[in-house]
Formats: C-alpha cells, sequence, structure tokens
C-alpha cells in the first residue's frame, strides 16, 4: 500500500529535523518532542511512525544505507553479485565506510540509543548477513558470523570520527578495508 502523500511529507520532515538536530548537537540533542516541534508535527507523530528514539535513527541510517543495500542485492559488480570475493568485500566495506564517514554522528547516536537491540537492527543484520557470507565464500575455515560482527565493530562513530581528518579522509574506510583483507588472508 503506498504511502499517502501528508505521512510522506510528515516524515521527509521528521527525519530532516532528526538530521539538523544531529549536524546541531549530536546525539544527545536528540529527542522526540524537539524532532516533532523542529519538523512541525505533534510528538504522537513521531511516536506513530517510529515508536522511540531509537526507531527514529534506525530509519535515518536505513534511509542513507537504502542506496548500498539495493546495489549489494542487486547491482553490478563488484557491490552486486558476480564479482570475485575480494572485490566484493572491498568494494562493500568502501561504501559502508563512506556513510560511516560521512554519517558519523548518526553512527555514534544510533550505537548509542540501539545498543541493547543493535543486532536485531535491520541495517546491522543486512550489513552482518552480506559481510558473513563473503567471508565464509572466502574463508570456509573461519567463524564467519563472529568475524562478520567484529569488522561491523570497528563501524563506531566515535572511532570514525576520531580517525577521519580533512587531511585523510579516506582513512577509516582504508584500515577497515586491509583488516578485512588481513581477515580472509592471503590466496
Amino acid at each position: 500500500m503506498p504511502e499517502r502523500a501528508d505521512a510522506a511529507r510528515n516524515r521527509r520532515a521528521v527525519l530532516d529535523a532528526t538530521e539538523r538536530l544531529l549536524a546541531e548537537g549530536g546525539g544527545d540533542h536528540v529527542s522526540l518532542d524537539r524532532v516533532a516541534a523542529l519538523a512541525g508535527v505533534g510528538k504522537g507523530t513521531v511516536f506513530r511512525r517510529f515508536g522511540s528514539r531509537a526507531g527514529l535513527l534506525q530509519a535515518l541510517l536505513e534511509e542513507r544505507s537504502r542506496e548500498l543495500r539495493e546495489a549489494v542485492a542487486e547491482g553490478p559488480p563488484p557491490l552486486g553479485p558476480g564479482a570475485p570475493v575480494r572485490e566484493r568485500l572491498l568494494a562493500f566495506l568502501d561504501g559502508l565506510g563512506a556513510i560511516a564517514e560521512r554519517n558519523a554522528v548518526l553512527f555514534a547516536a544510533h550505537e548509542q540509543a540501539c545498543a541493547e537491540d543493535k543486532y536485531a537492527d535491520p541495517s546491522y543484520r543486512f550489513w552482518h548477513a552480506h559481510l558473513a557470507g563473503l567471508i565464509a565464500a572466502g574463508r570456509p575455515d573461519a567463524d564467519a558470523d563472529f568475524l562478520a560482527h567484529a569488522l561491523l565493530a570497528t563501524f563506531d562513530g566515535d572511532l570514525v570520527r576520531h580517525v577521519t581528518t580533512p587531511e585523510d579522509p579516506r582513512h577509516f574506510t582504508r584500515s577497515v578495508q586491509r583488516l578485512a583483507l588481513a581477515v580472509l588472508g592471503s590466496d
């Protein structure tokens, strides 16, 4: 069932307000009350649509990573099916790293808000399943499930901000890619 025009407008206003509050003051600055006021909607509208602060941050993260998910699932290689494991892994980590580098504050706020349900988060589950599948294909002898969790643990918003500098804005991503190649081992 397609989303009603007013509901889509409200959803966009709420996500834009969330993004603005994150940019102004970080995750601690985001509350349902503040988001609703800035978006020009009632708090009940935000609550019914997103359920909680965590749900709001999950929705924003899903929106930021939708293009990457679609490319992984049905896009051309190297992100999409058909490329060798190493190429797909590096391409995926490049895409996810770019999202993390552009949205480090969101990653940190999401991590804090979703701490107890982190592993049930839809974005996390997708990323984990994809990484675990690639690792299992490249290293059948490895504990792919654990290694995928370990790689995703590096996508901590505070770590991303710490190692990302204007002089080297892709340092984080390149470092995670090198770690992933070490996990796969030599050919």
